[in-house]
């Protein structure tokens, strides 16, 4: 059970458009959303406009375009009502001496809400105010459709009954390119999972912003982002449309389509509102000092998915495929070691440093970052202490290979046996030397610490020790 386990398979299609033609329009949408449904699609976005099409121009003024608009949802709901999925569909709705360019949402025959688009843009090719109202003009929060009452409006959430982690929210288009993107207060109010329904042409350069506007906006919110954009088939005139839709998870791209294609495409992924809620939890600022709005909560069902998942995780999920990218972050991650201890032996005043070398790879990488401090600081590697201490069960390898590491730096190399030590320190406490417990590993490792900081004293130097951050750096490294 997938649902149990936060996770929800969400949907973007790109249908196959003819503009202005309601009928096929109709056919094909619902044609998508039965194969939707067979791949346990649990909601699926549609893009803006996407019954009539987008690029219906001074068409949105015809009475017969808009009425027959409204007959295609009636078919679309008649025809769909024995499927489970939630659909978002765009559509023109008449309301309130207005047109506005909307988003309904729909399941099992009935209309759950509808969200109008905010932000109108009305520049360079775009002449939405031309035929559509912004949301910011809405006097009242229902609308009747087929002898029904509907919730009507910005303030909509969509939260599932069983799991109110899973709750969705929309945006139409240039609400996202918006300075103060309706998704903002959506995510911070308890969406988790935002739906974009979008009509973006295509220019050169447009299509990396997108992704990236798409992708900071997840990891801004912390939410799933699903993205459909209309397809080739509303291109008119000077204006080309791709038909790009992406899903991002909190800056990560989980699935994303091939553009410029004249039939239908769908993509799907499963989104993780679980780790959503975690990371949101974890990120003490998220929340901050905002407004609060009342936002009006709609019930949904959705269907448990018993599949697998749709979706991989990578083995090492911090370290990226790329070479070039993974030289990067090291030489970030040795960057930010080495000026730091940089920094503190500034601010010491002491330029000189104790360090345990065991021939491992923790220790190397705590001297390969003294090197490279000191060679910030223009202080000669001499002033490197590098001690090694074998002990129990320290390997041929090891020892020559943390003698070679601290001769080929001409840093001071010293060589102190702990074995003795650690055998009288044993019977002082009556420790069976052949018995290698937790007692037997840790004497070790004390009586190193103790030379480490003792030398240190002695030669008014600091010890650079290692831990947890430099083997979480270590794991990068090594892969």
């Amino acid at each position: 059970m997938l649902k149990e386990h936060g996770y929800v398979r969400c949907g973007a299609v790109v249908p196959k458009l003819k503009v202005a033609n309601i009928e096929i329009n109709v056919n094909e949408i619902i044609s998508n959303m039965q194969e939707a449904e067979e791949k346990n699609i649990q909601i699926v976005c549609f893009p803006e406009l996407s019954i009539t099409g987008y690029s219906c121009s001074d068409l949105f003024y015809q009475d017969i375009l808009i009425e027959k608009a409204k007959d295609g949802l009636n078919q679309i709901i008649e025809k769909t009502k024995n499927l489970n999925i939630i659909s978002i569909l765009g559509m023109p709705i008449k309301f309130e001496n207005q047109l506005f360019n909307t988003a309904v949402v729909i399941q099992k025959g009935e209309i759950l809400g509808i969200v109008p688009k905010t932000f109108i843009p009305n520049y360079a090719e775009f002449y939405e105010k031309r035929w559509f109202a912004s949301s910011k003009n809405l006097k009242q929060n229902e609308i009747e459709l087929f002898n029904k009452k509907v919730p009507f409006g910005t303030d909509l959430l969509f939260k599932d009954k069983e799991n109110e982690d899973i709750c969705f929210g929309i945006e139409i288009c240039e609400d996202l390119w918006a300075v103060e993107a309706p998704s903002n207060k959506i995510a911070l109010n308890g969406g988790t999972i935002i739906f974009n329904l979008s009509a973006s042409n295509e220019i050169l350069g447009k299509n990396e912003y997108r992704k990236d506007l798409v992708r900071t906006q997840s990891a801004k919110t912390i939410s799933g982002y699903v993205y459909t954009s209309s397809g080739i088939n509303e291109s008119t005139q000077d204006t080309v449309f791709s038909g790009a839709s992406m899903i991002y998870e909190n800056g990560k791209c989980l699935a994303e389509n091939e553009r410029f294609n004249f039939e239908s495409s769908l993509i799907y992924s499963d989104i993780d509102t679980k780790r959503i809620m975690n990371d949101r939890i974890r990120n003490i600022s998220y929340m901050g000092d905002i407004d609060i709005l009342k936002y009006r909560k709609v019930e949904v069902e959705i269907k448990d998915c018993i599949e697998n998942l749709e979706r991989e995780y990578e083995e090492y999920p911090f370290v990226p495929n790329d070479k070039k990218k993974i030289n990067e972050i090291c030489n970030e991650i040795l960057n930010i070691q080495s000026y730091g201890l940089a920094k503190r032996l500034v601010h010491t005043k002491m330029n000189k440093v104790v360090i345990g070398i065991s021939g491992g790879l923790d220790s190397t990488l705590a001297f390969l970052v003294a090197i490279r401090a000191y060679k910030i600081l223009n202080i000669p590697n001499q002033n490197i202490i590098a001690i090694t201490m074998p002990g129990f069960g320290t390997s041929s390898r090891t020892y020559e290979n943390a003698k070679n590491l601290i001769k080929s730096y001409n840093a001071t190399l010293k060589e102190i046996d702990i074995t003795k030590t650690c055998i009288e320190h044993f019977k002082d406490i009556e420790q069976d030397e052949n018995n290698h417990d937790t007692t037997y590993e840790n004497a070790q490792a004390r009586e190193r610490t103790q030379i480490l900081m003792d030398i240190a004293n002695r030669e008014n130097a600091i010890v650079i020790g290692t831990g947890d951050l430099s083997e979480l750096a270590l794991r990068m490294v090594h892969i």
